[in-house]
């Protein structure tokens, strides 16, 4: 009997755990667990040294990926590379972090919590890889309500970047040593493009470094240091492989992609890992709050926005009536990976950030919810 040409079982379950970042449900539950099995253990083996280079070097690669789908979108032919295309995604993308930024405030105003204001980004996130994976089990495939989800999610992470540079510094912020760093930074990652370098290796040795650099030394968070060298590494305008499915002509940016997208699933293991592990017992108001500003915010803020964008004369696209944005909105609310990061950035060590922590893993209840309220809002019929 001849054998099948096709991929493997344990090709496609790993294509599977790839491209819809399982490994970092693998390293949040292992610290989950870890944690409460052994907290000195855990405390001792991840934080230190350990969490240094996840949280600052290794989640450079992450959100240079996140920059490179923006970059990709927003390319001649990319989905959002006209201001009609990108309009409604984006009111949505702003509406879906406002609404949940100000019930977030409005909830600690009401137990009389001032000094939690700090943590208002937390809830504006939206994870890309698992509202995605929510998306296509709530939207039966071709629904127009899966690629608005996309472009709403890489305008909520590039809006987010900007949230993380202007609102979080990691210090004292040093103008001086930012541009003194950043500036040559930019200007190399200029001067290799210019002169066609194509390995994406020099742009993170050389550029990359220095803005790491610049913004370690400026109080600025040195995970953002690929974000502004990005957009300098060579890219066609048919590498659309986000939205087309497909890409020609490649080059060091779509290459660059390639490479690190292995290497990114293991860093968010990692990521997981070392943040995801707080006491079951620490639960408590401020986890509610951001639970609650994720899962109610998100879809308040989308589906308000969105009404809004239409009556200025930004209509929705065909198929995306009330019941589709409900649900997309309520998938939008999870938001796992960078409002981990956020928190993170938010409070220092102790009661607090682990009861933010276990609100933002929380906000994984908005995908049963969104499943729920597809089946419940018949999604993808005609009424």
């Amino acid at each position: 009997m001849a054998r099948s040409s096709g991929p493997s079982h344990a090709t496609l379950a790993l294509k599977l755990i790839i491209d819809n970042s399982l490994l970092l449900i693998v390293g949040a539950v292992t610290a989950l667990v870890w944690a409460n099995v052994s907290p000195a253990t855990y405390e001792d083996g991840t934080h230190g040294v350990v969490h240094f280079l996840v949280n600052d070097v290794g989640m450079v690669f992450f959100f240079a990926l996140a920059t490179k789908e923006v970059v990709e979108a927003m390319l001649p032919g990319g989905a959002l590379s006209s201001p009609r295309k990108a309009s409604v995604p984006i009111f949505a993308a702003v509406g879906g972090m406002a609404a949940p930024a100000a019930l977030f405030l409005t909830l600690i105003a009401v137990i009389g919590r001032p000094d939690l204001h700090s943590g208002w980004a937390i809830p504006c996130a939206t994870d890309i890889a698992f509202s995605y994976l929510v998306a296509r089990v709530v939207f039966p495939n071709g629904h127009p309500a899966i690629p608005f989800l996309l472009l709403l999610a890489i305008a909520d992470d590039a809006l987010g970047l900007i949230l993380l540079a202007i609102f979080y510094p990691t210090g004292v912020v040093s103008l001086t040593q930012l541009v003194g760093w950043l500036g040559p930074a930019v200007l190399l990652a200029w001067a290799l493009r210019k002169t066609g370098v194509e390995s994406f290796w020099f742009y993170v040795i050389g550029p990359g470094v220095l803005a790491w650099c610049g913004l370690f030394l400026g109080g600025l968070h040195p995970a953002l240091a690929l974000v502004p060298i990005v957009p300098f590494m060579p890219h066609h305008a048919s590498e659309l492989k986000l939205f087309s499915g497909r890409a020609t002509q490649l080059r060091t940016m779509h290459h660059f992609e390639r490479w690190w997208k292995l290497p990114v699933q293991l860093v968010l293991f990692a990521f997981g890992l070392v943040n995801a592990g707080v006491p079951l017992a620490s639960i408590g108001p401020v986890t509610w709050i951001i639970a609650a500003a994720l899962i109610v915010g998100k879809p308040v803020g989308i589906v308000g926005t969105t009404a809004i964008a239409g009556a200025l004369g930004f209509p929705r696209a065909a198929g995306l009536d009330l019941r589709a944005m409900i649900a997309l909105g309520i998938t939008a609310g999870i938001g796992f990976t960078v409002a981990l990061f956020f928190t993170t950035a938010s409070f220092p060590p102790g009661v607090v950030l682990e009861q933010a922590k276990m609100g933002a893993l929380l906000s994984f209840l908005a995908a049963p919810i969104a499943i729920l309220a597809g089946r419940l809002l018949r999604i993808g019929t005609v009424r």
